[in-house]
């Protein structure tokens, strides 16, 4: 009898913790339409770094879906809808950051038959046709509208939105088709943005970070990227920070199956 409720002890005892360790929930707020970052399907690299994460948490991800607008982490984050979003700059003000996890640049887009460009001060940029990408429907400038604005690259510039008709899939990847169809000869595109659909184009396109002598824009170019929690959340900052430092090998094995341009100092 007393071995008898013994083991039902234990076996309630293990049920308990079984139920504690499935209830941990990793409530994430992404966007549903935005690969190669995240998308419903949990098909982009964001989501797939997220189950990592998780997995290193013993939780469940669960998704709060925002079109990521302005407002964003207004809305979702710091109202409460969820307790971690991924792919922010590091330097974002108002929530707890990781260490960033990686860090890309803007690219120069080319046809493998078009100019090749390395430079914003390459004098084929007077002169082609070229792509660049605009914040909101007020245009607000991209690092590099800046850049060639700058140097007078004006009248033969197109500009494509970031966040494009949202009725269509992956709205942001239409500058990158426009060098695939011809519409531009070149366009200057975030660099994870651009690694990914580039490589989906047949053929594919080419990809090359910007170089030359000069400063590029009074904006950086180079942005790292990391996770980011509501402020006073510094237990859960701490938790997903140590995760990723765990999976390191393998989210860099993710970056790079999705042909994310690094940045980084040194790669591991």
């Amino acid at each position: 009898m007393c071995s008898s409720s013994l083991r039902l002890a234990a076996l309630g005892c293990a049920m308990l913790a079984s139920l504690s360790a499935q209830a941990r929930e990793l409530r994430v707020c992404a966007d549903p339409n935005n690969l190669p970052f995240s998308n419903e399907a949990r098909e982009g690299f964001e989501n797939r770094i997220v189950d990592l994460v998780a997995q290193a948490l013993r939780a469940e991800v669960t998704y709060e879906w925002r079109a990521q607008r302005r407002g964003f982490l207004r809305e979702t984050l710091k109202a409460g809808a969820c307790d971690l979003v991924p792919g922010l700059p590091s330097n974002m003000e108002g929530v707890g950051v990781t260490t960033p996890y990686y860090r890309s640049a803007y690219v120069f887009v080319t046809r493998a038959d078009g100019p090749s460009v390395s430079s914003f001060d390459d004098p084929v940029l007077h002169k082609a046709t070229v792509g660049v990408q605009l914040i909101g429907d007020d245009g607000w400038n991209t690092p590099p509208a800046h850049a060639l604005t700058q140097r007078g690259v004006v009248n033969n510039i197109r500009g494509y939105t970031l966040y494009g008709d949202y009725r269509q899939p992956n709205p942001p990847a239409r500058i990158v088709d426009a060098v695939a169809n011809g519409e531009v000869d070149v366009a200057v595109v975030w660099g994870p943005l651009a690694g990914y659909f580039a490589a989906l184009q047949k053929p594919p396109l080419r990809v090359t970070p910007f170089g030359g002598t000069q400063k590029a824009s009074d904006l950086p170019m180079t942005w790292s990227i990391s996770m980011a929690v509501r402020k006073a959340d510094e237990p859960l900052r701490q938790e997903v920070e140590a995760a990723l430092a765990t999976w390191r090998r393998e989210i860099d094995a993710v970056l790079a199956a999705y042909n994310v341009p690094r940045a980084d100092v040194e790669a591991r």
